[in-house]
C-alpha cells in the first residue's frame, strides 16, 4: 500500500525533528558577528535609508523634490525655446509667494532699523554691558558651585 502525501510528510517531518540541530562552524559565527559590528558602527549616511535620522529623511525629500522641480522647469524652459518671457509667465505664481515673503522681510528690517536708530547710544552701550556683566557672573556662579560641589571629592 502506497502513504499518502500527508502521511508521507508527517513521516519526514517527525524524521527532521528527531534530528540533532547542527550548530554553524565557529569560523562562520565570528565572521557573521563581525560583518554585524562594522554595520552597526557605519556612519547614518552609510545604513539604509529606514536608519536615517528623520530630519535627514526629510531635508532627502525635500531636496529631491526641488531637484524634481527644478528638471520640469528647466525641461519646460527648453521647450520654450529659452524665451524668458514665456518662463515667466509659466512660472509667475508659483513664484510669487516669494515676493510675499520678501516684503515681509523687508519691512521687518525697515522695522527693525528705524527702532535701532531711534535708541541712544547710552542705552545700547548699557545694555551691554549689563549683558556682559551678566555673563561674567554666571560664570563666577558657575565655577563657585563647582569648587564646592565637586573640587572636595
Amino acid at each position: 500500500m502506497k502513504p499518502s502525501p500527508e502521511d508521507l510528510e508527517k513521516i519526514i517531518h517527525q524524521t527532521l525533528r528527531s534530528l540533532p540541530p547542527r550548530r554553524a562552524p565557529h569560523s562562520l559565527q565570528s565572521r557573521v558577528l563581525a560583518a554585524l559590528e562594522a554595520r552597526a558602527s557605519l556612519p547614518w549616511w552609510k545604513q539604509s535609508f529606514a536608519q536615517w535620522p528623520l530630519t535627514a529623511r526629510v531635508a532627502f525629500f525635500v531636496g529631491a523634490a526641488g531637484i524634481a522641480k527644478l528638471a520640469i522647469m528647466a525641461t519646460i524652459w527648453a521647450m520654450a525655446g529659452f524665451d524668458g518671457a514665456q518662463f515667466t509667465s509659466a512660472f509667475s505664481t508659483q513664484f510669487a509667494w516669494i515676493q510675499t515673503v520678501s516684503a515681509i522681510v523687508d519691512g521687518f528690517g525697515d522695522f527693525c532699523g528705524a527702532l535701532y536708530r531711534n535708541i541712544p547710544p547710552l542705552w545700547l552701550y548699557g545694555g551691554l554691558a549689563f549683558v556682559g556683566t551678566m555673563y561674567v557672573a554666571l560664570f563666577g556662579l558657575a565655577a563657585t558651585a563647582y569648587r564646592t560641589l565637586y573640587a572636595n571629592r
